[in-house]
């Protein structure tokens, strides 16, 4: 215990110089001597006005204010005894606080008390690292992340709640034990690793492994492991924080699979939007809905029953074997098929081989030998605008519980496009049937009128060649054999259609010069025509290709009449032969009323004609038709560059002989 002062009053020389605050009070706590350490630790000089310190305040350690009655210095004068080491908070001028302790010696002039001298010991560093470490504990060990400190032997020193949580463990079973205890077997290796990096100074940030369980389960996580260093610097061991992160990973697994099904639906609507063949929609659909679920069978079956209502086809299969259902024969009117051929809704079963309609159908009375292994079951029946029920989809895997409300969703959404798509094929099939009706009829009407009119032909020739030329009849009779020529060619045009149509246009190749043969066709168009010059312009002297010259004849005539008809304002028509590489090239160019470009992808069409600005001018709209067949059988290019109002240019390309 300190022995009280005797002297009156301290040292100048010795106090002013002390690094730590030194004053003296006397008996009625007045400051009559203080250091430069104690002015600087109050923040300034003590206030003359204030007792037992030089401070603006004086708190407990706990926060409250201390009477000046309980101050160390107050008790040391009054009970003459030293305090030692009590600590006090100490509030500036400035409303800035520091920790201390304080040391007070009362001082005695022989036996009388004359004050006290007190010594004040900054601790606020100390305290303040504390409630640091106090804050930081408290924060580790509520912390959610699992928190663990290890050695670089792999030893674990700490274990926080949330270690144990993730874990399993308790504190008391992993302190002590090596951190391998929570690796798998597979990833030791990443430890080894790890520890190498920690050895160095480095950080392991954001590391996504996989971690055990106490119970085995692998658990992900993800993994920010820091050095540990002593005083010195020095590399002790390592901390690591472990977060959970299987939420986290299920929910990019779910956006994942939303994309996914997103790109699926997208094609697979784009697709069956696009098409009008039955089988390839219902295969594009039994692909999709199995990959939508997951499941390992698809099928379509339509709903085509016999007499007895027994009996369904199959249309498209995936994920098996059509063998697998032709050795087997098809599904009947059964308790599970019934729900769906008869459109009273989607029937989905965890484990179809446990459900009550299962296994009661003679001979099988459950599931036959060689049959897909189903145990999930969905079915979702695909329905008609009309209400009619076309067909089913059925998926299948061997599992139990693989489907969910989810996934009906979306083959209910499919199936919905599907039978859409279904009604529009099937109008289409119908479409296409009236029309191989109405192209038999064609072939068949201009066949029986091409009789008729070669009669009428050679008897209106027999009576012209009867008349005499001053005969006024004979007039008529000329007018009337052009008007028969022209209903022979319309004829003959709508024969080729119809032989077009047929697969069964005949073409009869040889060897000519194209150059000489479109000469030939300018020179027998110009004496038919009086209101357009034809304006040959040949840069090739020769260009020999191997085709049908009859046929290709066909298609320059119609090219040059077109030219002529639809530029009734102009009064000639420019053709041009020219060779490029491999093809041999005819343009015929006229100053016509021209072609938008909307309408130019359609002018090659059968039956189509630009009637919003040609509707005064004659034609069925199948030259054009009929042109491009030709060119194309002869694997070259018919087209047509145009500017409305202005004129167009047909370009044909065939190739030359090699």
């Amino acid at each position: 215990m300190s022995q009280p002062v005797t002297h009156t009053s301290l040292s100048y020389t010795v106090s002013e110089h002390l690094p730590i605050a030194i004053y003296q009070c006397d008996t009625a706590g007045n400051i009559i001597s203080y250091n430069k350490a104690a002015a600087k630790l109050w923040g300034g000089v003590p206030d003359k006005n204030v007792r037992y310190t030089g401070a603006k305040s004086i708190l407990k350690p706990n926060g409250e204010l201390l009477p000046n009655n309980e101050h160390p210095i107050a008790r040391a004068i009054s009970t003459g005894l030293p305090v030692e080491g009590e600590e006090i908070v100490l509030v500036r001028a400035d409303d800035t606080s520091v920790n201390v302790l304080a040391y007070c010696v009362p001082v005695f002039e022989g036996d009388i008390l004359t004050g006290a001298v007190n010594t004040l010991i900054d601790i606020t560093e100390q305290r303040s690292g504390e409630r640091k470490q106090r804050l930081l504990a408290a924060i580790i060990q509520n912390s959610e992340d699992a928190i663990v400190s290890k050695t670089l032997d792999g030893t674990i020193t700490t274990w926080n709640k949330g270690a144990q949580e993730l874990f399993g463990y308790t504190e008391e079973e992993m302190l002590g034990r090596p951190i391998t205890t929570v690796i798998p077997v597979e990833r030791l290796n990443e430890e080894t690793s790890i520890i190498n990096k920690i050895s160095l100074g480095e950080k392991v940030e954001h590391f996504v492994t996989y971690r055990l369980h106490k119970s085995g389960e692998e658990i992900p996580v993800s993994l920010a492991i820091s050095p540990i260093k002593d005083i010195e610097g020095n590399i002790v061991g390592a901390s690591k924080i472990a977060r959970d992160i299987t939420k986290q990973l299920e929910a990019e697994n779910v956006l994942q699979r939303y994309a996914e099904n997103l790109e699926v639906l997208n094609n697979v609507g784009r697709i069956i939007s696009e098409n009008l063949d039955v089988q390839e929609i219902l295969q594009k659909v039994t692909d999709a809905t199995t990959t939508l679920t997951g499941a390992a069978f698809g099928a379509f079956f339509y709903n085509k029953e016999d007499e007895k209502g027994e009996s369904y086809q199959l249309y498209t299969l995936t994920g098996a074997p059509r063998e697998a259902f032709d050795k087997l024969g098809m599904p009947r009117n059964t308790a599970v098929f019934s729900h769906t051929f008869g459109g009273l809704g989607v029937v989905r079963v965890d484990d179809i081989t446990k459900d009550e309609r299962y296994g009661r159908n003679h001979p099988h009375k459950g599931m036959p030998d060689g049959h897909l292994p189903v145990v999930s079951y969905l079915a979702v029946p695909v329905i008609s605008k009309s209400g009619e029920v076309i067909g089913g989809l059925f998926l299948g895997h061997p599992k139990p519980g693989r489907f969910t409300k989810e996934h009906e969703n979306l083959v209910v959404g499919v199936a919905s496009q599907a039978s859409i798509a279904l009604d529009n094929a099937k109008l289409y099939e119908e479409i296409q049937k009236l029309n191989s009706k109405k192209d038999e009829f064609i072939g068949l009407a201009s066949h029986e009128l091409k009789t008729p009119m070669t009669s009428l032909n050679g008897y209106l020739q027999i009576i012209d060649r009867s008349l005499d030329e001053n005969d006024r009849n004979k007039s008529f009779i000329k007018k009337a054999l052009t008007q028969i020529n022209k209903l022979s060619d319309l004829i003959s045009d709508l024969l080729d259609v119809s032989k077009i149509e047929a697969g069964l246009l005949p073409l009869n190749y040889i060897n000519f010069d194209l150059a000489q043969m479109v000469d030939e066709v300018v020179e027998l168009m110009q004496h038919s025509t009086k209101s357009h010059r034809i304006v040959i312009c040949a840069n090739e002297s020769e260009l020999s290709i191997s085709a049908d010259k009859q046929r290709l004849e066909q298609v320059i005539i119609n090219l040059l009449s077109n030219a002529i008809k639809y530029s009734p304002d102009a009064d000639h028509v420019n053709v041009t032969v020219s060779s490029d590489t491999e093809k041999a090239v005819v343009e015929i160019q006229d100053f016509g009323i021209g072609i938008n470009k909307e309408q130019q992808k359609r002018i090659f069409s059968r039956f189509y004609r630009v009637d919003d600005v040609a509707s005064h001018i004659s034609g069925l709209g199948i030259g054009l038709y009929i042109s491009n067949e030709i060119i194309n059988r002869h694997n070259g290019k018919l087209s047509v560059s145009s500017t409305a109002g202005k004129g167009s240019v047909f370009r044909v390309e065939v190739p030359l002989n090699s």
